[in-house]
């Protein structure tokens, strides 16, 4: 039997804060974003599609935090420190969000090096530059700030058809554990939450599949696909004070999937 989500108030508070969040234009970086707003912090949202930032912007008009747009493709050097620069006309940078992935899956031996630096360069070159250019500027301020990249289940074990989506995982986690430890004395957190499966515009082709979606449901314990809020919940805690001590953790919220 599959447990249902069940919806509960975010009570975290970030009034004042800025944040910067890339992929933020739909799925987890929309949802990473709007409950970022909703808790008080000021968010500059990146992407690539100027329409989708603005559905998301018009959907936080409500909300207690300002938001603002910047396109950029995380791929590119120069974009995302002219993003990140942009950013920081607004005010400082208190919290970073990687939220920027993609993933093409397909049996490896059909896969070409095309695949393989698209999505290399958008899961784990990108989260690097934006790393690199958001702790540089901490650095720099000498302030401290939260750094949250999004990972996967898939970042701590195989898949079969996902070679190329699981190498960029396994090393985004290797990326945030040694950036914890180098900028740790400098009050500069560096986590990442790693969902299972979510429901996102990324995965609903996957799901049509009713073997592969019966197959994902197997292996998570808590019997759900997740949803984006459940991530979001999870980078609202880690960008909070009450994970003032957290830090170099990879954060499950996956169902119990590694668990089991």
């Amino acid at each position: 039997m599959s447990a249902s989500p069940r919806s509960a108030p975010m009570t975290v508070r970030l009034d004042g804060a800025h944040a910067i969040v890339t992929g933020a234009g739909r799925g987890i970086g929309r949802a990473c974003a709007l409950a970022l707003l909703k808790a008080g912090a000021n968010v500059t949202l990146v992407a690539r599609s100027g329409d989708q930032l603005d559905e998301v912007i018009e959907a936080a008009s409500s909300l207690d935090g300002e938001a603002y747009k910047h396109l950029a493709d995380v791929r590119l050097e120069d974009e995302v420190e002219a993003a990140v620069e942009a950013a920081m006309q607004r005010g400082p940078i208190d919290i970073c969000v990687n939220c920027a992935g993609v993933n093409q899956p397909g049996p490896t031996v059909a896969s070409t090096v095309a695949q393989w630096d698209l999505i290399i360069d958008t899961n784990l070159r990108g989260s690097f530059l934006v790393c690199r250019a958001v702790g540089r500027r901490l650095l720099e301020a000498k302030r401290g700030g939260r750094i949250i990249n999004i990972s996967s289940d898939l970042g701590s074990v195989g898949y079969p058809q996902r070679a190329i989506y699981c190498a960029s995982k396994h090393g985004l986690d290797g990326l945030t554990r040694a950036l914890a430890v180098e900028w740790a004395k400098d009050g500069i957190t560096v986590n990442a939450v790693a969902p299972t499966f979510i429901n996102t515009p990324l995965t609903k082709p996957m799901f049509e599949d009713k073997e592969f979606l019966e197959e994902v449901l197997r292996r998570i314990p808590m019997g759900r696909i997740g949803e984006p809020e459940d991530v979001a919940g999870a980078v609202l805690f880690l960008a909070s004070d009450a994970a003032n001590l957290v830090t170099g953790e990879i954060l499950r919220c996956d169902g119990g999937w590694v668990a089991w």
